[in-house]
């Protein structure tokens, strides 16, 4: 008799699913030095990196993403650590596996993975074959580590999400999420409409599809808004950064308040979002406040975005990490 797979099953639960909320924004805080590998950290400092799961755990998340984002070969040839993929993705599902496996509720692990950086040919030099290899490389260590799902994120070109789920499939069947970041235009960095990208991405079979990162919570909610126009039947992922980055002083200051992410949360969930958590300035205590605002027991915040600020140190966007491989 097959087993249930616990992504799956808590997909097809009612409700809202109140996924993590930044990992980079965590690894700065805890001590990660700008440029150094954060996926090196699996290894020299799982302390911290559990600790961070646990606190996730602790606000009510009930989805791990595991400290991976940048754990394919392209990105860690960067820092001379290509042939280690394996082993820094499965000791990076093994954390977030032990963090799971304490929690007194279902808690799923979903291995993060991020984009290569490069571009595809044409555009690029990109192969379509080393593309789909790296990315296969990288679902092997994350499965064989724990995984319950393998999660596509902050992608921005649709052909780089079709040879990943390619190159994933030929090592493993474990459900794919994908999302990608969207910007004022409503379309990502490479052209591509949300409601495109919905569509398509329900040919290919994922279990689910959203936004995440972006400028801001109002990019993330119009393109979560016109994948639902599609109607494709696919569950929704809402992600979004913690309001809007500005430098101030010698660091990134954010905007998002934990009031400010739990009224967006709210709303997203008035958009029948079934996976809500945060990503880049998000902490787990913005976790924790979405959590309650999520299950009725805080009242939804009456703020507006930007009203306040909340400082996560430097070189923590999405954008950054891409140049350093996080």
């Amino acid at each position: 008799m097959a087993v249930a797979n616990a992504f799956l099953s808590l997909l097809g639960s009612s409700g809202p699913v109140l996924a993590d909320g930044a990992m980079g924004t965590s690894l700065f805080a805890a001590g990660l030095e700008s440029g150094d590998p954060p996926e090196m950290w699996n290894l020299d400092h799982p302390d911290r990196v559990l600790q961070i799961h646990a606190d996730y755990v602790a606000a009510g998340s009930e989805i791990l993403l595991t400290n991976s984002f940048g754990g394919n070969a392209l990105r860690l040839k960067l820092h001379g650590l290509q042939e280690r993929v394996v082993e820094l993705n499965q000791a990076a599902a093994q954390l977030a596996r032990r963090a799971a496996d304490t929690a007194e509720r279902p808690v799923v692990v979903a291995g993060s993975m991020g984009p290569t950086g490069e571009l595809l040919e044409p555009m690029g030099l990109l192969t379509h074959e080393l593309c789909q290899m790296v990315f296969a490389d990288q679902a092997r260590g994350l499965e064989s580590g724990g995984a319950d799902v393998l999660w596509l994120e902050t992608l921005s070109d649709l052909g780089e999400v079709r040879d990943a789920i390619s190159g994933i499939r030929t090592v493993s069947s474990l459900p794919l999420v994908v999302t990608m970041s969207f910007d004022t235009a409503g379309r990502t960095m490479m052209g591509v409409h949300a409601r495109d990208m919905a569509m398509q991405l329900a040919e290919l079979g994922v279990a689910a599809i959203g936004a995440n990162c972006g400028n801001n919570l109002a990019d993330t909610e119009a393109a979560l808004l016109e994948m639902a126009q599609a109607d494709t039947g696919v569950p929704l992922v809402g992600k979004a950064n913690a309001g809007i980055p500005e430098w101030k002083g010698t660091g990134l200051v954010y905007s998002g308040t934990p009031e400010v992410m739990g009224a967006h949360a709210h709303r997203l969930t008035q958009q029948h979002v079934k996976i809500i958590g945060g990503c880049c300035g998000s902490s787990h205590e913005h976790l924790r406040l979405m959590r309650g605002v999520i299950d009725g027991v805080i009242p939804v915040p009456d703020v507006a975005v930007g009203t306040a600020s909340t400082p996560v140190g430097s070189a923590n966007t999405r954008s950054r990490r891409r140049a350093s491989s996080r």
